[in-house]
């Protein structure tokens, strides 16, 4: 029997990866158009004797961004030498491109789907915040909400946007380019004002790639969600925290001195354009999605840049998990069906709290009803509470 369902696990596992690649690959094309890459650029052409509007058509560079470089307007200014503008050579080179990337980032994104991308973000995560708050998120109802995600914020409307590239790029972006855009710090600031009100909605429920792993944990677990059918395990979250920090500390050195964009090479969030996917990158892609059937989130632990800001942020947000320790009967049953180890961290005040993904597997579990998704101030565990729960048991 046991044997039956971890054979179910995987082939399950595997069709749900398989059609997410498939489908993806499909509304990639059916959406067409813009590559979310960058082209690469070419050198410039320039000379102290050229006119500004030489340089600009022989280098096709575009006369809106010729009159930001040089402070100029009209036919006038364009007849004037690059001698005759006081700007070095270099710093030309560099405004240049700079103009030109930020022209390039917002060539290269849909205007069409990213709009409409975050519309649907707040109308579903409003909708989840609902369920949540009247106890109605089941085991079943949440698969369904997380398999609605996948399907609309990453088959459907793929890789980009998400939570994670817009920390990511924005120390891309500056550490090669040296500037910064504009609709990018829009979209994060939307994001955390997102995890400030209701404590990191937009990772739990929102984020393509983070329901994606979620989903995979979930079907590894029995009917009532509360242990998995193969081995699952909870990392210890000094170690998984301590990974997170190191890989944001390399991402960003790593940038800053060589330009490189360490996670770029093998962003998981990629599955949902796999065009772009390189061979090498699907091996960590794929270590990473059969880790999410023992791990919980293994991606947004160990290595999302996103994840440590957020979890920063969650410390102060608005909703959260809190207990009620007077109808609280301390027999930890949060705790144990908690896909990681933060619920035991709310329940008894000893450690630092970790991420919380609002999965509400607590609330559900929970024989007392007393945890609730609220606002206000976690209070602290009566002292020995559940010391003297564990003595009565022996």
């Amino acid at each position: 029997m046991e044997k039956s369902k971890g054979l179910k696990v995987v082939v399950s596992f595997l069709i749900i990866v398989i059609a997410v690649v498939l489908l993806s690959s499909f509304s990639v094309r059916i959406w067409g158009g813009k590559s979310e890459a960058l082209p690469e650029q070419a050198s410039i052409i320039l000379h102290e004797e050229m006119t500004i509007q030489e340089f600009g058509k022989t280098n096709a560079v575009e006369q809106e961004i010729l009159e930001k470089v040089f402070g100029i307007s009209g036919k006038e200014g364009l007849q004037k030498t690059i001698r005759e503008s006081g700007i070095t050579l270099e710093g030309i080179r560099s405004r240049i491109a700079k103009e030109s990337t930020l022209r390039e980032e917002y060539e290269s994104r849909n205007w069409i789907k990213i709009p409409l991308k975050f519309a649907l973000w707040i109308i579903f995560l409003s909708t989840v915040f609902v369920f949540i708050r009247k106890e109605r998120l089941t085991p079943k109802v949440r698969k369904v909400f997380y398999f609605m995600a996948i399907a609309v914020f990453g088959i459907i409307l793929s890789s980009d946007p998400s939570p994670m590239g817009t920390v990511k790029d924005t120390v891309v972006l500056l550490g090669t380019k040296g500037i910064i855009f504009p609709p990018r710090i829009i979209a994060l600031t939307v994001f955390l004002i997102m995890v400030l009100l209701a404590n990191k909605f937009i990772c739990s429920w929102g984020c393509q790639f983070g329901t994606l792993q979620d989903a995979l944990f979930r079907i590894n677990r029995q009917g009532k969600d509360r242990k998995g059918i193969l081995p699952q395990v909870k990392l210890p979250y000094i170690l998984t925290n301590s990974v997170r920090v190191l890989v944001f500390a390399a991402l960003t050195l790593v940038v800053f001195a060589w330009g490189f964009d360490l996670i770029g090479a093998v962003d998981p969030f990629k599955i949902f354009h796999p065009s772009i996917v390189k061979f090498g990158a699907w091996f960590f892609i794929g270590g990473i999605l059969l880790g999410s059937l023992f791990i919980y989130r293994p991606w947004c632990h160990l290595f999302c840049p996103f994840g440590l800001v957020g979890w920063l942020v969650e410390k102060v947000s608005l909703f959260k998990i809190q207990v009620n320790y007077d109808t609280c009967i301390a027999c930890e049953s949060c705790a144990k069906a908690c896909p990681s180890s933060v619920m035991e961290a709310i329940l008894k005040r000893e450690k630092t709290i970790p991420d919380c993904f609002s999965c509400a597997t607590c609330i559900g579990v929970c024989p007392t009803g007393s945890i609730r998704f609220k606002t206000g101030k976690r209070q602290k565990p009566p002292q020995g509470k559940y010391k003297l729960k564990k003595e009565e048991g022996l």
